[in-house]
C-alpha cells in the first residue's frame, strides 16, 4: 500500500445568569421572526416524523447515551513522539482520544448564538450590526471551551444537516476533499434573513507539549436585507498536555472581520495565555469605519462574555487601570524567575471574570452548560442534540449523513470495542473506493458544494451548489 492509498484519521477540529444588559439569552426564540409554517416543503424541505413538541416547539434530548469514556488508561505520546513540528493531517489517533461527533458536526456549533445573525439583522446602523456580528464571530469558538477530544474525521463525501425551527435556521455541511481535509457548509435563516457559509481547512502541528491548529479558510455572512457580506478567519487554537498534565485550550491571533459595502472593520485581538495566566480567553479589539476611525470598543473573554463601550470612556479607563498595574509590577518582578523547564505546562490558574466598564454594553453572553457536561466531552446542551437520530429520520436523510456513522454511534452508545471496529471497517472502504477510483481513473465528484472563489474576497472557497432540501439522495455515495 503506498502513501497515496492510505486513509488516516487526521486530528481535525482541535478547534471546541444573565447581565444587566439589554439582550438575555431568553431573546434566542427569535420571537416573532420565525415563520414555522412546516407545509412549505420547498423552504425547509420534507422532514418526517418529529419527537414530541411543547408549545410548538420541537424538544431536544438532554444527555448522551453512555458516559465518557475514560482515557486515563491510553498515552497519546507513543503515537506523536516522532512528530514533533510535524503536519499531523496523517496520524491516526486511537478511538479512546475521539469524541462522538463528526468535524461536520462540530462546526455545526457555530450556530449555537445564532440569535446574534438574527438580531444584527434588525439593526438599522451599520455599527451596531458590526457589533452583533463581532459577538457572533466570538461566540462561534466558544464551545470549544475545555473541549480536549477529537472529533471524528469526516469521510469524504460524508454530510450533515441540521433544521431548527425554534432558532430559525437550516445548515448543510459537506466533507469535499480528503487530503487536504476541506469541510465546506452553507446556511440559512429560515425567514430569509441571512446566508452563513464557509469551508474549513484547519492546519494542525504538534510542538512537543502541545497541538496547535492554525485556521485556514474564509468565512462569509450575508445580512440579506442590508446587501451587506461580512468575512473573516477564525483564530488559532491550541491544546496544551496532550502528553502529560492536565489538558488545557487557548486561542490566540488576530480576526479582522470586514464589511464589504460599508467598509467598516472589526479588529479582535485573542490573547495568548501571558505570564501567570493573566490573558488567558481575553478578547480585546475595536470597530473601526472606511477611515479608520475607532467608533467603538470590545473587550470581554470567548469563554464568558463580550462587551463593548466607547473609544473616550474604554481609554480614560485603561489609563487608570495602567496607574495600578505599575504600582505591582515590582511584586511580579520578584516572583517571575520560574524557569520553563517543567514536565508539563501549568495550567493557568483562573482569572476573576470579566472587570465590566462602567458605561458598557452587552454584546454576547455564553449559554450554561449541562450540569452533567463533564461526563458528556464537556458538551455544550446544543452540541449534545447534535447527534441525535429522531424517530423517522432514517427515512428523510441522505445515506450519507453523520447520525447514520455506525463507529460514531458506537461511541455514543458506550460500546467503545465497536465504535473502533467499525471506525476501522470505514478507513478499509475508503482506501478501496480510492483504490477502484485509481484504477477506472475517474476523478471523485462533490455532491452538494463545487470549488469556485469567495465572491467578496476572490480567494478558493467551495460555493453550495444548492437543491438539497429537495431531498433527491438517489445517487449519494455509499459510503458507511
Amino acid at each position: 500500500m503506498n502513501g497515496e492509498e492510505e486513509f488516516f484519521d487526521a486530528v481535525t477540529g482541535f478547534d471546541s445568569d444573565n447581565s444587566s444588559g439589554e439582550f438575555s439569552e431568553a431573546n434566542q426564540k427569535v420571537t416573532g421572526m420565525i415563520d414555522l409554517d412546516t407545509s412549505k416543503n420547498n423552504r425547509i424541505g420534507k422532514i418526517g416524523e418529529r419527537p414530541s413538541q411543547e408549545n410548538g416547539i420541537q424538544k431536544h434530548r438532554t444527555s448522551l447515551p453512555a458516559p465518557m469514556f475514560s482515557r486515563s488508561d491510553f498515552s497519546v505520546w507513543t503515537i506523536l513522539k516522532k512528530c514533533v513540528g510535524l503536519e499531523l493531517s496523517k496520524i491516526t489517533m486511537p478511538i479512546a482520544f475521539n469524541e462522538p461527533l463528526s468535524f461536520l458536526q462540530r462546526i455545526t456549533e457555530y450556530m449555537e448564538h445564532v440569535y446574534l445573525i438574527h438580531r444584527a439583522s434588525c439593526q438599522p446602523q451599520p455599527l451596531e450590526r458590526m457589533q452583533s456580528v463581532a459577538a457572533f464571530a466570538v461566540s462561534a469558538v466558544a464551545s470549544q471551551w475545555e473541549r480536549t477530544g477529537k472529533p471524528f474525521n469526516p469521510l469524504l463525501g460524508e454530510t450533515y444537516e441540521l433544521i431548527r425551527e425554534d432558532l430559525g435556521f437550516r445548515f448543510i455541511s459537506e466533507q469535499v476533499s480528503h487530503h487536504p481535509p476541506i469541510s465546506a457548509f452553507h446556511s440559512e435563516g429560515l425567514n430569509h434573513d441571512f446566508l452563513f457559509h464557509g469551508s474549513i481547512y484547519p492546519k494542525l502541528k504538534f510542538w512537543g507539549k502541545s497541538v496547535e491548529a492554525e485556521p485556514r479558510g474564509t468565512i462569509t455572512l450575508e445580512l440579506l436585507k442590508h446587501n451587506e457580506a461580512y468575512t473573516w478567519t477564525n483564530p488559532t487554537c491550541c491544546v496544551h498536555n496532550v502528553i502529560i498534565g492536565k489538558l488545557w485550550i487557548e486561542q490566540y491571533g488576530t480576526v479582522e472581520i470586514l464589511n464589504h459595502r460599508t467598509g467598516h472593520k472589526c479588529v479582535l485581538h485573542f490573547k495568548p495565555c501571558g505570564l501567570f495566566g493573566k490573558e488567558l480567553h481575553k478578547v480585546e479589539g475595536h470597530i473601526q469605519d472606511k477611515n479608520k476611525k475607532k467608533l467603538f470598543m470590545i473587550y470581554g473573554k470567548w469563554t464568558e462574555c463580550l462587551w463593548g463601550i466607547d473609544p473616550v470612556s474604554y481609554e480614560s479607563f485603561k489609563k487608570q487601570e495602567r496607574r495600578g498595574d505599575h504600582l505591582r509590577k515590582a511584586k511580579l518582578d520578584e516572583d517571575s524567575g520560574k524557569a520553563d523547564s517543567d514536565v508539563a505546562d501549568d495550567v493557568p490558574v483562573g482569572q476573576e471574570t470579566v472587570q465590566v466598564i462602567p458605561g458598557s454594553k452587552l454584546l454576547w453572553r455564553i449559554n450554561t452548560r449541562p450540569p452533567n457536561s463533564a461526563q458528556m466531552y464537556n458538551f455544550t446542551s446544543f452540541t449534545v442534540s447534535l447527534n441525535e437520530l429522531e424517530t423517522g429520520m432514517e427515512k428523510t436523510l441522505p445515506p450519507t449523513d453523520c447520525r447514520l456513522r455506525p463507529d460514531i454511534r458506537g461511541m455514543e452508545n458506550g460500546n467503545m470495542d465497536l465504535a473502533s471496529q467499525e471506525k476501522e471497517r470505514l478507513e478499509e472502504k475508503q482506501r478501496e473506493a480510492r483504490r477502484e477510483r485509481a484504477k477506472e481513473e475517474t476523478e471523485w465528484q462533490t455532491r452538494w458544494f463545487y470549488p469556485g472563489n469567495n465572491p467578496y474576497t476572490g480567494t478558493p472557497d467551495w460555493l453550495y451548489a444548492g437543491d438539497y432540501f429537495e431531498r433527491n439522495f438517489s445517487d449519494c455515495p455509499d459510503i458507511y
